[in-house]
């Protein structure tokens, strides 16, 4: 497929627009369910169809990392969200903690963990079934 143009025209347009979308879904989710897997699965998608469309070695150029890298990092991150309460305030894990005055707290972690595991599971999946 990746002599397509109207396709590989198309999948760097829907990349530009899923990626924002993907990263707005996972900020304004941050205080109601799903936001992290959401926008995970809607990166994933536009990477996704980047792979499909230009090949998986032109997505693997543009992530710059190993997928399973991206979702190990999200992982870990998920992890480091739930232990502010567990260690320091002696709540239970993933007992949502505020850093300061400021409106960031540790549910936006867990979530950007999430978004990073769903991306980096499903091109760790997708892009070694699509190599040349």
């Amino acid at each position: 497929m990746k002599d397509s143009l109207i396709l590989g025209v198309s999948a760097r347009y829907l990349l530009a627009f899923a990626i924002p979308l993907s990263v707005f879904v996972l900020l304004r989710g941050h205080n109601e369910p799903g936001g992290g897997f959401i926008g995970g699965l809607i990166g994933a998608i536009g990477l996704g169809f980047h792979a499909i469309a230009l090949g998986s070695a032109a997505t693997r150029r543009l992530i710059r990392l190993d997928p399973i890298a991206i979702g190990g990092i999200g992982l870990l991150l998920g992890i480091a969200a739930g232990l502010p309460a567990l260690l320091v305030h002696g709540e239970p894990f993933l007992t949502q903690q505020w850093i300061g005055a400021l409106p960031i707290g540790t549910a936006l972690v867990f979530d950007i963990g999430v978004y990073l595991v769903v991306v980096g599971f499903a091109l760790g999946f997708l892009l070694p079934v699509l190599e040349d």
